[in-house]
């Protein structure tokens, strides 16, 4: 007997093919090179094994913050959160499908005026609430390993909650990864975004990687 597909089983299969490390990571240290108007930096960086992470090399500052920031993003997004825990307080519904196969898995309960955009088992939108905004994130480029798949090109505008205006110019990220003894390492993202209506570029390189 053939099951009836439903939101949740849809959004959930999409969920668990993200690419995460798995509880055997051992983690790694690389080093880490910050490209941007202000000039070029570079530091050493390590993820533990626990996801914690640290910069060294280079003294406290905004620089060491933009680096910070980038080793939490690249952190937070290869968790192993299991559906349940991120997701089991949400229910979720069938939005729009367009011509190209898309579908739009709507979210009701805790994260109520959450939605999703599900494409071939890929999570390549998503529009979420954050504090007194709403993040938009549209997903253009995928790698797709064995192991799931991983965003390599996407975009992110956020959003006044209560008039639903952008806050500030969109973003537009650009990551490259490698497989490194097995796991997979983010290597150069490059960020660009618009100052006073001119695009500006900040690039990130992650070399000399080692695990463990």
């Amino acid at each position: 007997m053939t099951q009836t597909l439903t939101a949740e089983n849809l959004f959930r299969s999409a969920y668990e093919n993200r690419y995460t490390w798995d509880s055997d990571f051992p983690g790694y240290s690389c080093d880490i090179t910050l490209k941007s108007k202000e000039g070029t930096f570079t530091a050493q960086a390590k993820i533990g094994a626990d996801l914690k992470f640290e910069i060294s090399g280079i003294e406290d500052g905004p620089v060491k913050k933009a680096m910070e920031q980038q080793l939490w993003e690249i952190t937070i997004h290869r968790v192993n959160h299991s559906f349940e825990k991120s997701h089991g307080d949400n229910t979720f519904s069938f939005g729009d499908k367009d011509e190209n196969g898309t579908v739009e898995i709507l979210v009701g309960g805790a994260s109520e005026g959450n939605r999703y955009k599900v494409k071939d088992n890929n999570v390549c939108f998503v529009y979420r609430r954050m504090g007194k905004g709403i993040v938009a994130i549209n997903t253009f480029g995928l790698l797709n390993t064995d192991q799931g798949y991983l965003s390599t090109g996407y975009d992110s505008v956020y959003l006044d909650a209560e008039t639903l205006q952008p806050r500030g110019p969109k973003t537009v990220f650009n990551d490259t990864f490698e497989n490194v003894d097995g796991y997979y390492v983010l290597t150069n993202r490059t960020i660009t975004t618009e100052e006073n209506g001119e695009p500006v570029t900040t690039e990130y390189q992650f070399s000399n990687v080692v695990l463990g």
